[in-house]
């Protein structure tokens, strides 16, 4: 069965070649209303030789054919002709709206005279793309890791765990879904055979399972002291998994404890009298004494393990906790961190409260399996049951029919139908119904049309002529980019009766859409992404330092960042109350960071900030501490985020003959002994001629943001002295502290409105925005700020422009190329 599986997958790749097909459907020839069809520019007031001039006492002197400073030279650039030479003209547009060029200490023209000039680039660019509008190429998009989840669930009920599956995803422009990366490897094919095999079973069960082993793992960083959610009421510390299990039967659980470094239990000196208790559902299922004088040593080692355990089939919450025997402020002689393993030598010293932790927890079974009972992917799959041999193929069908079209997002064809019913009669052999239903399943996880959006081209198109997508394939486009999974029965049905494409169905179903729940996608998804909030977990601050941190706070940032963002896409708020929202949404952890009173729990709850310095995304701790580093701050790392993320426009890299000194080369103290402040270090730094030029224009925008530690904790003083956040930025404007670099921001909004449909955009189509891609974001955002930069508005722009709804067709390759 896998063998001819994976014999499908991989034809359907070396014959297809990965280009879309299959599809027959009526092919629209008929353009969409892109916003960037109209120009809506003002008509451009500076004359070309005005601009050539401007080039030319300005620009030239650095952006010759001999300097190519930048790798770019403008030498022989016309500004008449600016459409045809595009690509440089929009980087010259780009620079010129952050106020980036000239750069500073050079001679500049005044921000109206740079303005006029921007502008008459833009209309030329603009005008000549609404009339050869270009949609861009992109080549076959995979499910990636998420998507792969969520279109499991969406189809089959069922949450399962792909990391133990699929190698993790290639990021590009930010983003895990851009097609130019996702390649298919061996590897990648191998995740997805043993996936579909896997999930297959955990979805419908297997009355002949054998046992096997799964194990969850606690973060070290964890703190156990105190409740975990998910775990019954009166215990603390260890995990609550939700694990599917395959059948009836009788498992075990078994819970391994820390050790100290001579291998004895951590917290044996402090609780002699420690029970843990393994629950099912919030059930107890068993209670385990744990013996303080266990050590590695042992048979066992540092593992308990319950009895045999009746489970049925399917998902459950199981949880590993200590009882809990009391609750308080801890009184010690060494105040208590929240990193509480961050040195496990403490915890066999007496006068220090150091309490056991669970290290993992593992689930091994099914033994005796005795059926498998109704689960909701049971419920899901069987909608119906042949009550006789007469019965049996007629039901195959409809399940294979309402699978199939639900996970290839399309009407089956007869084909596809009778390719799955020969993988019904394979399972089937000497097998029930049921296992040749979850052959059914395994083949659709296994396909081609489930694994990869493959979208049709009609017949006659010629190499580099736009078309139309049909709408089954953008109902496809438009629910992986709301909803990151496929599409549901009414974008379906639209789809398949034409009118999806339309421009009032089309409206109805984006606004449907972002109100449903699954849009959370677009704020733990494509906000995490664009934000690079995936980093947050990579920094693990100083347990002496910074005692406050533990992997609870880290989650808690990341979580309060996405329901920020999230906020804006319900409330369909402006985008710029991004950076001055005078809300934020909190738990007790960050509620004890921000110094925000009468919040308690682990709830997430939305509170007014009353401090300017804390609204919005440069206040919030995701975003200070996944630029900082493990024992300070890093004012590089925080200006350079502000460029890449916000402005869209990232500094060179620096230059690596010779590679300039890291920062942790400077002296950290003067001769007679003085402390310095990250500041300090970096002006030494700076005196480098090497590193002036870069950090000149990255370290203002760092430097406003040091008040907030590592952990985004407000400081008055870093290493004794005082915390000085004056700068000037690159454009000569004068900041001090984060409210000062959120104005100065915010006077540039056009740049950051901009760098933010330019992400969306990428996030949408699947693909990088590209310099002919301008035109469009232009008229989106333009379109959009009279609706108040409303965050649909940007959706709908994207939706309704032709780089969502078309196609262009691959150019036909020259001899040398084939």
């Amino acid at each position: 069965m896998r063998n001819v599986i994976g014999a499908m997958v991989s034809a359907f790749v070396l014959t297809v070649g990965l280009t879309a097909g299959g599809q027959q459907h009526a092919v629209r020839k008929t353009i969409p209303r892109s916003p960037a069809m109209a120009v809506a520019h003002a008509p451009s007031t500076m004359a070309p030789d005005a601009q050539k001039a401007l080039i030319n006492q300005y620009c030239v002197g650095c952006h010759n054919d001999k300097a190519k400073t930048g790798g770019l030279t403008l030498a022989s650039f016309d500004p008449a002709q600016a459409d045809q030479n595009a690509e440089t003209a929009e980087k010259m547009i780009r620079k010129l709206r952050a106020g980036m060029m000239p750069p500073a200490g050079m001679r500049r023209p005044d921000a109206d005279t740079v303005k006029a000039f921007a502008t008459a680039l833009e209309v030329k660019i603009d005008t000549a793309a609404a009339l050869h509008p270009n949609p861009g190429h992109r080549t076959f998009q995979r499910l990636n890791r998420a998507e792969y989840a969520r279109s499991v669930h969406n189809l089959l009920d069922i949450n399962v765990d792909v990391n133990a599956f699929l190698p993790p995803d290639t990021m590009s422009a930010g983003f895990d879904n851009i097609a130019d990366v996702q390649s298919v490897s061996p590897t990648l094919l191998e995740g997805y055979l043993r996936a579909a095999s896997k999930i297959s079973t955990l979805a419908l069960g297997d009355r002949t399972a054998s046992p096997s082993e799964t194990t969850h793992k606690v973060p070290r960083t964890q703190s156990q002291m105190h409740h975990v959610d998910g775990t019954p009421w009166g215990t603390r510390g260890g995990l609550a998994v939700v694990h599917t299990f395959p059948a009836d039967g009788d498992y075990t659980f078994r819970v391994m404890l820390h050790g100290t470094p001579t291998g004895q239990l951590f917290g044996s000196v402090f609780s002699r009298n420690e029970q843990i208790e393994i629950s099912i559902d919030g059930a107890r299922a068993a209670l385990m004494p744990i013996d303080y004088k266990i050590s590695e040593q042992d048979k066992t080692g540092l593992n308990l393990t319950t009895p045999r355990i009746h489970v049925n089939a399917g998902p459950h919450r199981v949880a590993a906790a200590f009882i809990q025997t009391f609750d308080g402020v801890i009184d010690d002689l060494v105040a208590p961190i929240d990193y509480t393993l961050a040195d496990t030598e403490y915890g066999d010293n007496a006068g220090i409260t150091a309490l056991p932790h669970v290290r993992d927890f593992s689930m091994t079974g099914p033994f005796n399996v005795t059926g498998v009972s109704d689960t909701p992917s049971r419920r899901k799959v069987f909608i119906c049951r042949p009550l006789s041999a007469d019965e049996e193929l007629p039901c195959v069908r409809k399940i294979v029919s309402q699978l199939a079209s639900e996970a290839y997002r399309r009407p089956p064809s007869g084909e596809d139908v009778e390719s799955l019913m020969t993988f019904y009669a394979d399972g089937r052999k000497g097998h029930d119904f049921e296992a040749g239903v979850r052959a059914v399943v395994q083949a659709i996880l296994a396909s081609p049309h489930f694994l990869f959006r493959l979208e049709e081209m009609p017949p006659g198109v010629r190499p580099g002529q736009n078309y139309r997508l049909t709408d089954l394939d953008l109902a496809t486009r438009l629910s992986y980019f709301i909803w990151a999974t496929a599409p549901d029965a009414e974008l379906l049905k639209l789809a398949n009766n034409g009118t999806l494409h339309t421009p009032l169905v089309l409206d109805k179903q984006v606004r449907r859409m972002l109100a449903d729940p699954r849009a959370e996608a677009l704020s733990t998804r494509f906000a995490s992404q664009w934000l690079r909030l995936q980093d947050v977990e990579k920094i693990h601050p100083d347990a002496l330092l910074y005692p406050s941190f533990d992997h609870e706070l880290a989650e808690s940032y990341k979580r309060e960042t996405e329901l920020l963002f999230d906020s804006i896409v319900r409330e369909d708020r402006n985008i710029l109350d991004l950076f001055t929202a005078d809300y934020t949404f909190v738990n007790e952890r960050i509620a004890k960071v921000y110094r925000i009173p009468n919040v308690t729990g682990g709830t997430f709850r939305r509170v007014p900030l009353t401090d300017e310095n804390r609204r919005g995304l440069l206040g919030q701790g995701s975003i200070l501490m996944l630029t900082s580093v493990a024992d300070r701050t890093s004012p590089v790392q925080r200006g350079k985020w502000i460029m890449e993320t916000l402005l869209g426009s990232p500094p060179p890299p620096p230059p690596q003959d010779p590679p300039p000194p890291p920062l942790e080369d400077t002296k950290a103290s003067t001769g007679s002994g003085k402390t310095l402040s990250v500041r300090e270090r970096m002006e030494e730094h700076r005196k480098n001629p090497t590193c002036a030029s870069c950090h000149r224009v990255i370290d203002p925008l760092g430097l406003a943001l040091e008040n907030f530690d590592v952990v985004g904790a407000w400081r008055i003083k870093d290493n004794g002295v005082p915390v000085d956040t004056a700068a000037k930025l690159y454009d000569g404007s004068d900041i001090a502290g984060p409210a000062s670099l959120r104005q100065a921001l915010l006077n540039r909004s056009d740049t950051v409105i901009r760098n933010f449909t330019e992400n969306l955009l990428a996030y949408a189509v699947g693909r990088r925005a590209e310099y002919y891609d301008q035109p469009t974001i232009r008229a989106i955002v333009k379109k959009a700020a009279s609706n108040s930069n409303r965050f649909s508005s940007y959706v709908l722009g994207i939706v309704n422009s032709a780089a969502f709804q078309m196609a262009k067709a691959e150019p036909a390759l020259t001899t040398a190329e084939r």
